[in-house]
């Protein structure tokens, strides 16, 4: 092989972008997978090739594999459907699980494939008793979640580490949540920060999160496609955070004092469920959820020595990343 070639899925989302700009950074030739039409793919650097395409349609997916015999070929898989929303969601299945089968079944088929990154998530891995941390685990078995991306994403991660045990050279990289500048769809965590800064949030949960900087996960994950060991998975997490000292950081960093009442998450999670039990009956969508208020007040803490360890994965301080987006959201006039 004379050299590398780096297939980049979810090419147009916030993580995918930054992985494509991190790979261009380090001088590497990248080919992007984008939905049809997709806005974001403006967004893309413009070293990277665009390939259009869909997860369930394996003839474009082979265009995306179309390349020159003598390049080795690196995948890196993070295109997936990401809801909030708990019930089952066939679409979700269909492109998380069904995309990611296709996708393996490509890089078997591919002569010159050299390796696989999957990315799945924190939210997969079985939650550890409050004051444990969670560790990386070797096999998931898609039951017992809350929710159907969480269980999507166990199914696709459990399919990859199977098919690695047969010999491909696949490694599953974990993200927790995803903060940080030039998220151009506005996600629902920058949609959170936008709010707070707005003072359009009097009202919060008393819980905790864990967020990293996007930059820093997508440092992490190249530096995988590179050390990432067979069969192998990584968790690249931060320190977990209270909702209460993020709102601190925020207001420090944009010069303002904001009160924020924060309710405990035993009240929040009765008026979910009284919310959820009203809009049974009106049909319209409760204003907060138990699963929303479950995320907050669950243990948020992950394992991330692994990935230090083997990747020389390293994040940065949360003041550092919410003051570099609030910095971007100003220069990209949201706020």
């Amino acid at each position: 092989m004379n050299d590398k070639i780096y297939l980049v899925t979810g090419a147009a989302g916030f993580l995918g972008s930054n992985i494509c700009r991190e790979l261009v950074e380090q001088g590497r030739r990248v080919r992007a997978f984008v939905l049809p039409n997709d806005k974001g793919t403006a967004h893309i650097p413009k070293e990277v090739e665009v390939v259009e395409g869909n997860l369930c349609d394996k003839k474009s997916l082979k265009n995306l594999f179309d390349v020159p015999a003598n390049m080795e070929i690196v995948v890196i898989h993070a295109a997936s459907i990401v809801t909030v929303e708990p019930e089952y969601n066939q679409k979700v299945m269909d492109v998380n699980v069904g995309g990611t089968k296709n996708i393996v079944a490509l890089c078997q088929a591919a002569a010159n494939f050299g390796k696989l990154v999957y990315v799945s998530s924190t939210g997969c891995i079985p939650e550890a008793d409050k004051g444990v941390a969670i560790r990386e685990v070797a096999d998931f078995d898609g039951h017992g979640f809350m929710d159907c991306y969480s269980q999507s994403k166990a199914l696709a991660t459990q399919y990859v580490l199977g098919e690695a045990r047969k010999g491909m050279n696949a490694c599953v990289v974990h993200p927790s949540g995803i903060l940080g500048p030039f998220d151009y769809a506005v996600g629902h965590t920058t949609k959170t920060l936008i709010q707070i800064i707005k003072g359009e949030m009097p009202i919060a949960i008393n819980g905790t999160f864990n967020l990293c900087d996007v930059r820093d996960l997508a440092k992490g994950i190249v530096s995988a496609s590179e050390k990432g060991r067979r069969g192998e998975c990584y968790i690249l997490a931060n320190k977990a955070v209270s909702f209460k000292k993020f709102v601190r950081i925020v207001n420090r960093e944009c010069g303002v004092r904001r009160f924020t009442l924060f309710l405990p998450g035993s009240l929040a999670y009765t008026l979910a469920k009284r919310m959820e039990k009203k809009a049974q009956k009106t049909g319209q969508k409760p204003m907060l959820t138990t699963f929303a208020v479950y995320n907050l007040i669950r243990n948020n803490v992950f394992d991330s020595s692994k990935a230090e360890k083997e990747l020389g994965y390293t994040t940065r301080s949360y003041t550092e990343t919410i003051g570099n987006e609030i910095q971007w959201l100003k220069n990209e006039k949201l706020i």
